[in-house]
């Protein structure tokens, strides 16, 4: 067994397709590259170590340098926005008359967007002023530094992907944006090179489009070091994380969305306590390592693709204390853990009511799989190609098919639980027989392979002390 370094647990962090084509490998050491030399570019700081032992650059000391990589957009003037804007008065007149360094509470109503602000100001709407756009552009820029805009709606931004059309675009380090609604926008809140924000408290949803047609309620690209928090994202496409390390997202709430968290080339960061309901897939982490998820919900990712938590690529990931229910699969890997001598962990968590508890793509080892409780799945654990994954390490589960006994009443059954794939076997080979994978005719199949095996069935895990009575939960902490 390979063992590899774990990621730091404190409550602060220390700070698609067949899986592994070369072309995929070639050009993701290419991304890598041009992320570093960004880095050296545009970042003036010491550098401190990860969680998983890599150089992170350290943004507690922040550049003046910044490289503005934002496509052009274009200047909407009044006539080509909505009509119901055309009388309101402009929020950039007040933005423009507050001094910097002030605090704008702006007589409550409905006022005309855009807006920029390039100055640090504190804007407090106190839940009674509306931004509206017209359908054109996006709503509000924050170009600046230690800005704070609270209680405020921000709607009617345009429809177009080209442009990046959003309610909030964050281009700045250190600022709040609180108690937002933000609705009838394509994208929601998009942060692009900015550290150290603070999004908290904000509704969020999109457009009334098709799925694939919203945008994200929630970006964060090449950002460092922000909290998101109690944030709800309500029927809008992603929240994506690319190119962006050590963000903490704690305590937000994700329904009816296509993936409720992205992680794409995103290392060292924290998500905790959040609960995604009704989404497609609730957590990603793809070419990315060093994440922790803990103690969140994730529930009701259904459908062919739906899956709870899911690997690509992914190193040194702690999975511990979830939720993981009612999913099509609960934990789904694919060439994981990808880096030499590195892990993933899965520990304490609750997988339960599934199609597939936890499912592998590949005979990859390194998965280390403790104290989880597996109850009401229709299938434990499967590898894809009729694989096994007893090269991972299974140890003090609670298996609600386990069939052995307690004598001595140590709480550990007797005898191992293993796992075998007899007509399962099938579908695993052959992935599209999954269809059929319930089926009466699969189910008769199934029952005469254990009956009366005409071939060695398939040997998957060995648990070798798995647990005899289900543990008490060790509840997760959710938000008030």
């Amino acid at each position: 067994m390979r063992h590899g370094r774990e990621p730091h647990r404190g409550s602060q962090l220390a700070g698609d397709g067949n899986g592994g084509s070369e072309w995929r490998r070639r050009n993701r050491g290419q991304a890598r590259s041009y992320v570093g030399l960004l880095l050296a570019l545009l970042s003036i700081s010491a550098f401190a170590i990860g969680p998983t032992g890599v150089a992170l650059p350290d943004f507690s000391v922040q550049s003046t340098l910044r490289t503005e990589l934002n496509a052009p957009k274009p200047v909407y003037p009044l006539y080509q926005r909505h009509k119901r804007i055309h009388g309101l008065k402009p929020f950039q007149e007040l933005v423009d008359a507050a001094p910097a360094g002030s605090v704008l509470r702006p007589p409550p109503g409905s006022y005309a967007g855009p807006v920029t602000l390039n100055k640090p100001l504190t804007i407090d709407g106190g839940g009674k002023v509306s931004i509206d756009a017209g359908d054109k552009g996006s709503v509000f820029t924050l170009a600046t530094d230690g800005a704070v805009l609270r209680g405020v709606r921000l709607t009617g931004s345009g429809d177009l992907h080209d442009t990046e059309d959003a309610c909030l675009e964050i281009r700045g380090h250190r600022n709040v944006a609180e108690n937002l609604v933000i609705d009838n926008c394509l994208f929601g809140i998009d942060l692009r090179q900015s550290n150290e924000n603070i999004l908290r408290n904000n509704r969020i949803s999109s457009k009334p489009f098709e799925l694939g047609l919203r945008g994200d309620g929630l970006r964060l690209w090449y950002s460092m070091k922000n909290r998101v928090e109690g944030n709800s994202l309500i029927d809008s496409r992603d929240f994506v994380v690319w190119y962006s390390d050590r963000n903490i997202i704690r305590n937000n709430l994700g329904r009816r969305s296509r993936y409720s968290m992205h992680f794409m080339f995103a290392q060292s960061n924290l998500v905790e306590g959040n609960r995604y309901y009704d989404n497609a897939v609730g957590i990603y982490v793809m070419y990315t390592d060093g994440v922790i998820i803990r103690n969140n919900i994730i529930s009701h990712a259904n459908g062919a693709t739906g899956m709870g938590i899911g690997f690509k690529e992914a190193s040194n990931t702690l999975v511990e204390g979830n939720d993981i229910i009612y999913c099509g699969t609960g934990i789904g890997s694919d060439l994981s853990p990808y880096q030499p001598d590195s892990n993933i962990w899965i520990r304490r968590n609750r997988i339960a009511y599934n199609g597939i508890g936890i499912l592998f793509n590949n005979e990859r080892i390194g998965n280390i799989v403790t104290d989880n409780v597996f109850e009401g799945n229709l299938t434990q654990v499967a590898v894809n190609g009729a694989g096994s994954a007893k090269g991972n390490t299974w140890r003090g589960n609670y298996w609600d098919d386990y069939q052995g006994f307690d004598r001595n009443r140590d709480g550990r059954g007797d005898s191992a639980h293993e796992i075998y794939a007899y007509a399962d076997r099938i579908w695993m080979e052959q992935p599209q027989a999954l269809f059929f994978k319930n089926a009466p005719l699969m189910e008769a199949l199934d029952f005469l392979e254990r009956l009366a095996p005409f071939s060695s069935p398939t040997l998957i895990l060995r648990d070798a002390a798995p647990r005899f009575t289900k543990p008490a939960r060790h509840g997760i902490q959710r938000p008030s």
